[in-house]
């Protein structure tokens, strides 16, 4: 069963204002690749990821993907232009099969007028997001791949770790292909730069996932 008080913009919410909401939310599935939307659309849905990860992604004039952000389960995308009615501003794919939940622009902005609490939610929310992606373009720009790499693992870790005995375990599949567009470069240096981690016993690959071993160390190379 689905928890929407797990995402963070409901947390104000009492339980019969949740009960109102749910009933405003609609399924929707999509598989492994298949395009949410797409820069440019109209902004007709606000989502919330139910089961599986999206990726919000933007073309570089090179005509390279550049990943912006990983959306996990109990998180929106969407949001700011919704909230706002302007296009879509970057595209939105899934990663693996993906269930979402979703809003029509006109039913959120009733609830948003209904309950103000959850506009500032919503404000926060989309703050921290539009921080996020103006430092992971600034790395891009800026940084060495290996501290943005490094910084990339870090975040992540902070979004969606896990203590293990090992260390802080990322609970998200990702491949060598997702880190090179998520942090600008090519898979090459991608598989290089994490082998050079690996050797230094700062991450290690278990399972499919990465479990960051010395999260001090690896914040030294950023």
């Amino acid at each position: 069963m689905f928890d929407l008080k797990k995402v963070s913009i409901f947390n104000a919410l009492s339980s019969e204002d949740m009960k109102e909401l749910s009933r405003y939310l609609m399924p929707g599935t999509f598989a492994k690749k298949e395009f949410i939307f797409s820069e440019g659309d109209p902004s007709e849905w606000l989502y919330i990821v139910k089961t599986g990860k999206v990726k919000i992604t933007k073309l570089s004039n090179e005509g390279k993907e550049i990943i912006l952000e990983i959306v996990p389960p109990h998180e929106i995308f969407g949001g700011i232009a919704v909230v706002r009615g302007f296009p879509y501003p970057a595209n939105a794919v899934a990663m693996e099969e993906t269930e979402v939940l979703k809003m029509s622009r006109k039913n959120l902005l009733s609830i948003l007028d209904r309950f103000p609490n959850l506009m500032y939610c919503m404000a926060m929310n989309i703050g921290d997001r539009i921080k996020g992606t103006h430092e992971t373009l600034k790395s891009i720009a800026l940084e060495k791949v290996e501290s943005r790499i490094a910084s990339l693992l870090i975040k992540l870790s902070d979004k969606a770790g896990e203590k293990v005995p090992e260390g802080v375990a990322i609970n998200m599949k990702l491949t060598k292909q997702d880190i090179a567009e998520m942090v600008g470069t090519t898979v090459e240096t991608s598989i290089r730069t994490m082998s050079k981690l690996t050797k230094a016993g700062l991450v290690v690959a278990k399972a499919g996932k990465i479990v960051i071993r010395d999260l001090e160390k690896l914040k030294s190379l950023t």
